[in-house]
């Protein structure tokens, strides 16, 4: 595989936006910390985006792997 080929594929990948990102700043109160009150009312989507940004880790890592292995030839 050429590099050209290989910065195409990666171009063509789509933007990946994390709920987690967006649930963090849900979860900042008046004073810039973490509120309690609202980890507890936001813990089931927060359980959930915590799974989710685990999984694109692990599928980062795996694609990364790959990557290297392809850069190898």
């Amino acid at each position: 595989m050429e590099t050209g080929d290989l910065i195409r594929i990666l171009r063509g990948a789509p933007e990946t936006r994390l709920r987690i990102l967006e649930l963090c700043h849900k979860l900042i109160g008046v004073n810039g910390d973490v509120d309690p009150e609202k980890v507890a009312f936001y813990s089931k989507e927060l359980l959930e985006a915590t799974k989710e940004a685990e999984q694109y880790s692990k599928e980062t890592h795996e694609a990364a792997r790959c990557l290297r292995d392809l850069a190898r030839y």
